[in-house]
């Protein structure tokens, strides 16, 4: 916490919480979809499975993790306004993917956004702390998934699916919620400025 931040707790702990319980579902989805393969599929074809639970769980899901999260953007408004704003727009993007499931017309625009909102925050906090060894790992988780879909645009994969370069989005968001952005440091008494 920065000094003089009110920030409830509630509000702290609404992103690791959302992000736990978003890759959670996602987790679940894949495990009970027998057409889901992580190197050929998407993992938005989970949120148009035949089965109508593994939809439920992947669109419920990001729906749900958003709604919870999004407090999370008062716990890093004392930290930067910047990073608040791209955090509640990444989660916004994010509960909008299960909305509007895959063959709708705004999925598409939605999921590139998130992917893009969410690298871009933790890029925005990584370079803001770049002198710390939080933020410097923020940069490297963000740089892991830029990569990540840059080696796959380049045709090293395993498959066609996108399963794999997403699955690096979640990761990176999620790591930065549950252990480096500002606000959630607290868990493990780390200070950041």
């Amino acid at each position: 916490m920065t000094a003089g931040d009110t920030t409830s707790p509630a509000a702290r702990l609404a992103g690791p919480v959302g992000a736990i319980f978003t890759s959670s579902a996602i987790l679940t989805a894949t495990l009970l979809s027998p057409a889901f393969t992580w190197t050929d599929s998407a993992l938005s074809d989970l949120g148009v499975a035949a089965d109508p639970l593994v939809a439920l769980l992947f669109n419920g899901g990001l729906v749900v993790g958003a709604a919870i999260g999004l407090a999370y953007a008062l716990a890093l408004r004392p930290h930067s306004s910047a990073l608040a704003i791209g955090y509640a727009l990444s989660v916004l993007a994010m509960g909008l993917v299960g909305v509007f499931p895959a063959g709708t017309d705004p999925h598409f625009p939605v999921a590139i956004a998130f992917f893009l909102l969410a690298t871009a925050t933790v890029t925005c906090d990584g370079w803001r702390r770049r002198a710390s060894a939080t933020g410097r790992a923020s940069l490297v988780l963000a740089a892991a998934h830029v990569v990540g879909w840059t080696l796959w645009s380049y045709g090293v994969r395993p498959g066609d699916g996108f399963a794999l370069p997403e699955l690096g989005g979640v990761v990176m968001f999620g790591a930065w919620l549950l252990a480096l952005a500002p606000p959630s440091q607290w868990w493990w008494r780390r200070t950041s400025r």
